[in-house]
């Protein structure tokens, strides 16, 4: 299996590993298919994600997808966050291996599920965003 350079870079040297402390929101996804387990906390200040950290149980991809979805929803305000694609993660890693396209789902889905806490627990859930979560259900048990 090839990996690009960005995965193997993102593997080896992931960004924004570890818990954020008196976080404004978690969100922690798993695949029972493949074993992946991601949590990624928020910090959120006046509307923006001012960090984000990830922990992952999973494989090199799992590892790179997460350090790249934290990456890219930094300095991001909640909707350019919410606006985060599985196939954004890939792209911006240089592609995945087919067979490994779950794992950029899977980061997709730490992240919304993260912000999808961050809205309900500051009543911020609204007509025009709510279809942004709706398929956190769904996505989770097809994923993988």
């Amino acid at each position: 299996m090839q990996y690009s350079e960005k995965v193997m870079d993102h593997f080896m040297n992931p960004r924004n590993v570890g818990e954020i402390e008196n976080a404004d929101a978690s969100g922690t996804v798993g695949n029972a298919k493949c074993g992946d387990i991601m949590k990624v906390t928020l910090k959120i200040e006046n509307g923006v994600v001012v960090d984000a950290k990830f922990k992952t149980f999973g494989c090199g991809s799992a590892i790179a997808t997460s350090s790249m979805a934290t990456e890219m929803i930094k300095g991001k305000t909640l909707d350019e966050a919410l606006r985060l694609t599985n196939k954004a993660v890939a792209e911006a890693l240089d592609g995945l291996p087919p067979i490994k396209m779950h794992c950029s789902l899977l980061a997709e889905q730490a992240v919304k599920s993260a912000l999808q806490e961050y809205f309900i627990k500051n009543n911020l859930l609204t007509d025009e965003n709510r279809h942004f979560f709706d398929k956190l259900d769904e996505d989770a048990h097809d994923a993988g």
